[in-house]
């Protein structure tokens, strides 16, 4: 049996008895409706709207610095986002109708593309198709929990717009609290593939095994309902991802907990997340100036308490900061 997008959406809003999932296998092929709720509350108490209409806070154009986009895209007049295929509240899901693209990336977008007076086109794809599509010039820009790294600076330019902090997310009354390399020995954890926190995991893997200490038995997952299937059958004992979607979920099944959270950057860089553009493309100035315009004029910070992100927030945007290094100490 496959599971739906909209099933995927559920596993991590519907308030449950457990984390079991009525499904089994993953796939973007619709075979059954699990019935998303219209609203929700996120961590911070704010009810969060589930619907298609979202009601999003908008803010005016500024042609100074909609200016600032390259003549290509102005003449365009759209902005093409790439995004994630929408499985992780509160970050970037579908609304309750299952196609809709509604949480706090495209929010985000939406007010970048107001100050730059561009039509805001978003697509969802698979993670690794992210970068693929930004190589090839097919997306200008990627709004997808994207975190600042040595290595990505390399090919990709950055304009900051939340912290990074990652969590570790268990069955609740676990007893196991997890703050560094130790805690983590001998225990199998779920992680996504070519993410941040899969370098951070490995890292961490082999200081312990360095230390005489047991390894981490590290499996991949790149669904949310695969991993909370293994997360609630035992097959893993805590899953290491982004810690807005453990939060959010946390709150909504109330049979898990976050027992640990880190920076995404690593011990020593506190991790930023960032808007993508391929590197010397000529929007990130643009895209920093835009990011600052709407910190400053509040709907920035109205955007990420609506998703209950307010404690994620970033005080200035900007370009290309010391990101997680390439050899995680």
């Amino acid at each position: 049996m496959s599971l739906p997008r909209r099933a995927l959406v559920t596993a991590s809003l519907a308030a449950v008895a457990t984390l079991t999932l009525a499904a089994c296998g993953s796939s973007s092929t619709a075979s059954a409706d699990l019935g998303a709720p219209k609203a929700t509350t996120a961590p911070n108490g704010v009810t969060v709207n589930l619907g298609p209409d979202q009601n999003r806070v908008t803010t005016p154009k500024v042609d100074a610095i909609a200016a600032l986009v390259p003549e290509e895209i102005r003449k365009r007049g759209t902005l093409t986002v790439v995004d994630s295929l929408g499985t992780v509240p509160p970050l970037d899901f579908h609304a309750d109708d299952d196609k809709t693209i509604i949480g706090v990336e495209p929010d985000i977008a939406y007010l970048v593309g107001n100050v730059l007076g561009l039509k805001v086109e978003l697509n969802p794809v698979s993670w690794e198709n992210i970068f693929v599509g930004l190589d090839s010039g097919k997306y200008d820009v990627g709004l997808s929990n994207i975190t600042v790294t040595e290595a990505r600076k390399e090919k990709y330019d950055f304009a900051t717009y939340r912290l990074d902090v990652l969590g570790f997310e268990a069955k609740k009354g676990s007893g196991w609290k997890v703050a560094g390399p130790p805690d983590v020995a001998g225990h199998t954890i779920g992680v996504g593939s070519g993410t941040n926190q899969e370098k951070l995991l490995i890292d961490w893997n082999d200081q312990n095994v360095k230390a005489g200490l047991k390894p981490v038995d590290i499996k991949y997952y790149q669904n949310a309902s695969d991993y909370y299937l293994a997360l609630s059958s035992g097959r893993i004992d805590a899953y290491l991802g982004p810690n807005p979607s453990a939060a959010f979920h946390v709150v909504q099944t109330g049979q898990s907990e976050v027992i640990g959270t880190y920076s995404g950057g690593g011990a020593n860089v506190l991790g930023k997340i960032a808007a993508t553009t391929k590197k010397d493309n000529g929007l990130v100035k643009a895209l920093n100036e835009a990011i600052n315009e709407i910190i400053k004029n509040g709907t920035y910070g109205q955007a990420l308490k609506r998703w209950g992100l307010d404690n994620e927030a970033v005080q200035t945007s900007e370009i290309n900061p010391p990101g997680l290094p390439k050899t995680n100490p």
